[in-house]
C-alpha cells in the first residue's frame, strides 16, 4: 500500500478512544462501529490544525508546496506561522504525472489541499490515492457526503495541479499514481443525497469534474502504462532508482540478500559491482542500477559484490504504485510488476471506461459516450484473450515481457465481478474457486505463502470487499453473506483483543495476529479501509434482510 517505517505511530486523538474500548474480551459489533463512527473525525485532516503539515515519515523540516499559478490562498501565511511551516511554490505548472521530478525540488513536502480529507491512520497524515475511494465508501455509508465529496475535490484539485491522483499528496510521490478509482469516487458523489445543494450545482460540480476525470485516465493510455502490444494496462512509475521516500538502504540490501540465498528466483535484480566504484563504475551503474551520486539510499544499497539492476528499480516503483508493497506474486519483492498486465488494474480500467460512458451521457455528449463504451469492450475483449484461463476458471495476471500467465492464482481474480466485466459463465467458474483463497478469517490474497504483506495468509479489507461485492452483484449471495461475516468476525475480534482497527488481518488465524519477514513489519491502526469496508459489508448483510424486490443488487454490465 505505502511505504511505511518499522515505527507504529498513534495519534492521540486515536489513542484516547482506543483507551475506552481496550481490553473487551468478547466480540461487540456494537462497539466496533461506534469505534468507527467517531474515527472519521479523528481521521480528519486539514490546515485548520498542523498534523498532515508535519510528516513523521520524514526528520526534515516541513514545507508546504502550492501548485505554479495558484493564487495565494487565504489564510495560510497564518498557518504557515502558527504550524512553523515553510510555504513554497512549485517551479513549475504540472500538467502531466512525472513532469516534475522529486529531485528537482530543494527539499520534500507536503502538496497543498483544498479541502479536509481523511487519513488512513498510524502514521500517515496525507491523502492516499486508492485508501481515499474506499475511505470514501465508509463516509457515504455513514452519512458524511458533505467530507466525501471534499475527497473528491482533492482528488481531482491533484489532477488538475499535479498531473494526476498522486500515490498521496507528498512531493516525493510526484512520479506516481494508484490503482484508478476517480472515476467511481465521482459517480458516488453524483449520487450521494447530501453532497449537492440542488441540480444545478451538482451538474456545475459535474462539468468541471468529467475533463478531469479523463485527464486522470489518459495516464493509463500512455506508452509507458501499456503492457506491450496487449491492449492491456501495466503499473509504472515514471521514475528511476530507488524511491526517494525510502530513507536508508537497509529494505534494498535485503532484498539483494535474498536474492543471493534464493538461486533461480529474481532473475534480473542483480549486477556484479563494488561497494564503493570509481567514476567510470559509477557512470556505468547509473544506467545499469541506479545514481549513486544523486542518491544515498543507492549509494548503501550493496551486498556482497551486488547492486541492484535498473529494471528491479523499476519494478519495485511500479509495486508500489500498485498498492501492493510488498509482495510476491510479481517476481519476489514485487520487482517484476511493471511486466505484468494484471488483472486487477484492468479490471479498475474496464469499469473506468463504463463510467466515462456514463458521465458523459449525463452531460449529452452521446457520440463521446459511444467512444468510451468502444474502448471498454477492446479492454474486456484483451482481458478475455490474455487473462482469462478457461482451463483455470480465473483470470490470471500475464507477464507480458515472457509472453506467459502467471502461475500463482491471486484474488484479484474477483475484481472483474466488482467490475462488471465477466460472462456469467466466468463468474460461475470464479465462484467455484473461492477454496482457492478462503480461510477463517476471509479471503486471503493468495495460497502461497512468502512473508510480504500482500500475500498469504493475509488479508485485506480492498481485497475482500470488492471480491464479495463482485461476488454479490452476480447473483452469488450466499457466498457473498458468507464470506462478509467472516471478515466482519475477524475485524471484531482484533477489536475487542485491543481495542482498535487495523490496516491487514491474519486469514488463516481470523485475528490481527500480522507476522510479516518480508518488506514492511507493521500493522498500523486506524483504520480507514477496514473502517468503511466493515460498514459496507454491514450495509450488505442488512440489505440481504431486506424484501427482495428492495435490494439494491446490481446486474453485470452490458457489453
Amino acid at each position: 500500500m505505502k511505504t511505511r517505517p518499522r515505527i507504529v505511530f498513534l495519534l492521540g486523538a486515536t489513542a484516547l478512544v482506543l483507551s475506552s474500548v481496550a481490553g473487551a474480551a468478547t466480540p461487540d459489533p456494537a462497539k466496533t462501529q461506534a469505534y468507527i463512527h467517531k474515527a472519521w473525525d479523528t481521521l480528519t485532516r486539514s490546515l485548520d490544525d498542523c498534523s498532515a503539515l508535519h510528516d513523521p515519515k520524514m526528520d526534515a523540516r516541513p514545507v508546504l508546496y502550492l501548485p505554479a499559478g495558484l493564487p495565494r490562498p487565504e489564510g495560510i501565511d497564518k498557518v504557515a506561522q502558527r504550524c512553523k511551516v515553510e510555504v513554497r511554490t512549485l517551479p513549475r505548472r504540472i500538467t502531466r504525472l512525472g513532469e516534475l521530478m522529486p529531485a528537482a525540488l530543494p527539499a520534500e513536502g507536503l502538496l497543498y489541499l483544498p479541502k479536509p480529507y481523511v487519513v488512513p491512520g498510524g502514521q500517515f497524515n496525507e491523502m492516499y490515492g486508492w485508501d481515499s475511494y474506499f475511505i470514501q465508501l465508509g463516509l457515504l455509508a455513514d452519512q458524511r457526503d458533505a467530507l466525501a465529496r471534499d475527497m473528491t475535490d482533492n482528488a481531482l484539485f491533484e489532477v488538475e495541479h499535479y498531473g494526476g491522483v498522486l500515490n498521496a499528496n507528498r512531493t516525493y510521490y510526484l512520479t506516481r499514481s494508484q490503482p484508478p478509482f476517480l472515476s467511481r469516487m465521482v459517480s458516488d458523489v453524483l449520487a450521494a443525497p447530501g453532497a449537492f445543494k440542488d441540480e444545478a450545482e451538482r451538474h456545475a460540480w459535474l462539468v468541471h469534474a468529467y475533463p478531469l476525470v479523463v485527464s486522470n485516465y489518459r495516464i493509463w493510455t500512455r506508452p509507458e502504462h501499456l503492457a506491450g502490444d496487449t491492449g492491456l494496462s501495466r503499473y509504472f512509475d515514471l521514475g528511476q532508482g530507488p524511491v526517494p521516500e525510502m530513507h536508508g538502504s537497509a529494505y534494498y540490501r535485503g532484498v539483494i540478500e535474498w536474492v543471493l540465498a534464493h538461486p533461480g528466483k529474481g532473475s534480473g535484480y542483480l549486477v556484479k559491482a563494488s561497494e564503493h566504484p570509481d567514476a567510470a563504475e559509477a557512470a556505468k551503474l547509473k544506467a545499469g542500477s541506479c545514481d549513486i551520486a544523486a542518491s544515498e539510499v543507492c549509494a548503501g544499497a550493496w551486498a556482497k559484490g551486488y547492486r541492484l539492476s535498473a529494471d528491479y528499480y523499476l519494478g519495485d516503483r511500479a509495486m508500489r504504485e500498485s498498492g501492493f508493497d510488498t509482495n510476491f506474486h510479481f517476481g519476489p519483492y514485487g520487482g517484476a510488476t511493471h511486466h505484468y498486465a494484471g488483472v486487477g488494474l484492468n479490471s479498475l480500467l474496464y469499469r473506468y471506461e463504463r463510467d466515462l460512458h456514463d458521465l458523459a451521457l449525463q452531460l449529452g455528449k452521446v457520440a463521446e459516450a459511444q467512444q468510451w463504451a468502444d474502448a471498454a469492450a477492446r479492454r474486456k475483449a484483451a482481458m478475455d484473450k490474455y487473462l482469462w484461463q478457461p482451463g483455470r476458471g480465473m483470470y490470471v495476471d500475464y507477464d507480458f515481457v515472457a509472453g506467459k500467465p502467471s502461475s500463482g492464482p491471486y484474488v484479484t481474480t474477483y475484481w472483474p465481478l466488482w467490475a462488471g466485466l465477466a460472462s456469467k459463465e466466468q463468474a460461475a467458474a470464479l465462484a467455484g474457486k473461492l477454496t482457492v483463497f478462503e480461510r477463517k478469517g476471509g479471503l486471503s490474497m493468495d495460497d502461497a505463502s512468502s512473508g510480504a504483506q500482500w500475500d498469504e495468509p493475509f488479508g485485506w479489507a480492498p481485497t475482500n470487499w470488492l471480491a464479495i461485492s463482485g461476488l454479490d452483484s452476480y447473483g452469488f449471495h450466499q457466498d457473498a453473506q458468507h464470506l462478509a461475516r467472516k471478515f466482519m468476525a475477524t475485524v471484531e475480534t482484533g477489536f475487542a483483543h485491543d481495542g482498535t482497527i487495523r490496516e491487514k488481518y491474519n486469514m488463516v488465524l481470523g485475528n490481527a495476529d500480522v507476522k510479516v519477514t518480508a518488506g514492511y513489519t507493521t500493522n498500523v491502526i486506524g483504520f480507514g479501509w477496514t473502517n468503511a469496508a466493515y460498514l459496507k459489508l454491514h450495509q450488505l448483510l442488512e440489505g440481504a434482510k431486506a424484501p427482495a424486490a428492495a435490494r439494491d443488487t446490481r446486474a453485470p454490465m452490458s457489453h
